[in-house]
């Protein structure tokens, strides 16, 4: 209902219409008019404009205008934003409250207690011990919150008492010798136990279990999942890492799938992960360290390494690189992570490896590499790492020697295809001087109505774009997307004569070798050099593919990561390590680790 405010807002504000904050009451068609005068009065409101887009606030007169959270600069959304200093205070007090009310104040400015409909306070007694319960609804592991709450049903004052006569009796047995009025008061007097201490050594069936006197910290490990009990009259705190995560199952990852092997991998959960190389890695010195990185998302970070054998030079630099990251937070997790601590810019190429399987990477670690995982990511970091390793497949060492010497040598011609292949036909046919004897036949027989170069750049574009599509088309879908593909745009294209069919062969080529890539991110950089060095090839013939390839090599030879040659060992050679490279040796002839990663100890086998 317009009323003579809303026009004279409307003549102040002409081509603008106005919108009142309804505050939880039904809408008002059928209330009476004299209800909606009163509540129009103190009603914050808003400017919209046609489109509904906010411009700002009404100055309303009356007896409420100008009052705190009723309208104008001082009301609505501009007092959420706006902090008292005692809400200031109580948001950066990290001292535990021995006052619930004050504490749930706490709680309400640091986490949104009774804001955000999932974090939780219940009060309860215990034992005539009142009691908090601070947790997130949906991290809560109510089978083990259950067995706690039922055995602390049964805190009474009689077992406070009883826990406190064993006490007694305990000491009577150390030492006859009377207890002195210090003792008492040491040990806060025999008439009872703390009540820290009795909810904690004696109440709580839990092993992970731990007190603390920062609310921070306490705060903090409710985040992660745990559950924080509070007691009134106590400035401590008992933290129960009682935590219920969403997970799905280890199963085999997409990428990286072998014939033969095991079928777990990676999830997105910490513990899980780390557990997975655990159960493969027994050794005593293997070291998995925690911390938190991002301001606003605490995700959870930890690096991994073999004690003795990894080099501590390496670990200290990745620790201290982490330690230093100053972001609000991690949503997107080890690729933003990687990015923070490599630094690598522009380069397409990756610096570390990326590895769902658990046997991957406690392969990777034996050899003296760290691995890095981080909370809500399948994917875990090897480091350091060179273009070598991103070519290798488990495949291989599931096979015999021969075999994955075999199926290596076949992936590399592979990769090799698809960065020369197609510049190299490029080449032959645009300049038939440069044409070997014997190979008449390589060449359009015939030609198109569009120029090869352009022929080359559509298609590659197409694939790309029919990978993208294929990633997000869902798999009912997929074989129709792909009928689609190959037959009313590959084969209607040659045949109207857009491309030659040389063309599409060569490039199908490529893109095989692109796909038999074991590093997805490799195959991606692989596709954008491919781009420069036909373009290059296109421009200034020979001259151009030989200068690209140069400057291409010349790149990757002066990458480092954390002091990694990244072409070892082609540059700088080393013979015996190329030689692994090129050929899957079998395993027991492989003694010594590479010393690539300056291991500590670099023996793998001892000498027979």
């Amino acid at each position: 209902m317009w009323k003579q405010e809303g026009e004279a807002a409307m003549v102040r504000h002409k081509g603008f219409k106005r919108a009142r904050l309804m505050k939880g009451s039904p809408t008002g068609s059928n209330r009476p008019e004299q209800d909606d005068k009163k509540t129009d009065a103190r009603d914050p409101k808003l400017v919209i404009d046609e489109e509904g887009s906010i411009i700002g606030y009404v100055q309303e007169s009356g007896p409420s205008a100008g009052k705190p959270g009723s309208s104008g600069t001082d009301g609505g959304y501009e007092a959420e934003i706006k902090m008292s200093d005692e809400e200031r205070e109580l948001k950066e007090d990290t001292n535990i409250s021995q006052d619930f009310d004050r504490l749930k104040r706490q709680l309400e400015e640091r986490v949104g207690l009774n804001k955000s409909f999932d974090v939780v306070f219940r009060e309860m007694v215990f034992g005539g011990q009142k009691t908090g319960i601070f947790y997130y609804n949906g991290f809560a592991k109510d089978t083990v919150l259950t067995d706690i709450l039922t055995r602390l049903s049964y805190a009474g004052e009689s077992h406070r008492e009883g826990e406190a006569g064993k006490h007694e009796k305990r000491r009577t047995r150390r030492d006859d010798a009377p207890e002195t009025d210090a003792q008492k008061d040491e040990r806060g007097g025999p008439e009872k136990l703390n009540v820290i201490e009795l909810f904690d050594h004696a109440l709580i069936p839990h092993i992970q279990v731990k007190k603390t006197r920062d609310l921070k910290e306490a705060v903090d490990n409710v985040m992660m999942g745990g559950t924080a009990f509070f007691f009134e009259g106590e400035n401590e705190a008992v933290l129960v890492d009682a935590k219920n995560f969403p997970v799905r199952s280890t199963e085999e990852p997409d990428l990286e799938r072998v014939v033969r092997g095991s079928r777990d991998g990676f999830v997105e959960t910490l513990l899980t992960n780390v557990t997975l190389v655990r159960r493969r890695l027994r050794d005593p010195r293997l070291k998995l360290e925690i911390t938190q990185v991002g301001n606003r998302t605490q995700t959870d970070v930890c690096i991994g390494y073999i004690q003795d054998i990894c080099d501590m030079d390496l670990v200290e630099s990745v620790r201290d690189k982490i330690k230093s990251v100053n972001v609000d937070g991690l949503p997107l997790a080890e690729k933003q992570l990687e990015e923070a601590i490599i630094g690598k810019g522009w380069n397409p190429y990756p610096m570390v490896r990326y590895s769902e399987r658990p046997d991957v990477v406690a392969a990777h670690m034996l050899e003296g590499h760290m691995v890095v995982f981080v909370d809500t990511s399948p994917s875990v970091m090897i480091l350091p790492t060179t273009f070598f390793h991103h070519v290798q497949h488990a495949e291989e060492y599931r096979q015999t020697p021969l075999v994955g010497s075999y199926l290596r040598w076949v992936r590399f011609m592979g990769i090799a295809a698809s960065l020369f292949l197609l510049p190299l036909w490029f080449l032959i046919v645009t300049s038939p001087q440069l044409k070997p004897a014997g190979l008449d036949f390589i060449g359009p027989q015939e030609t198109a109505k569009i120029p090869l170069i352009l022929q080359f750049l559509i298609a590659e574009l197409g694939i790309d774009l029919m990978r993208m599509a294929a990633v997000h088309t869902p798999t009912p879908l997929a074989t129709a997307m792909g009928l689609v593909a190959a037959i009313l745009i590959g084969d209607i294209a040659v045949k109207t004569g857009l491309f030659v069919n040389e063309v599409i062969l060569y490039l199908a080529v490529a893109a095989v070798g692109t796909f038999a890539t074991p590093s997805y991110e490799l195959s991606l950089a692989n596709r954008l050099a491919r781009l420069v060095l036909l373009v290059s090839a296109a421009i200034f013939k020979v001259p151009g593919l030989v200068i690209a390839s140069t400057l291409l090599i010349a790149m990757l030879a002066m990458q480092r990561s954390y002091n990694t040659p990244y072409l070892w060992p082609f540059l700088p050679f080393n013979g015996k390590a190329m030689y692994d490279i090129m050929v899957r040796r079998p395993f027991l002839s492989m003694r010594t680790r590479m010393s690539l990663t300056k291991t500590k100890d670099g023996t793998r086998q001892p000498q027979s």
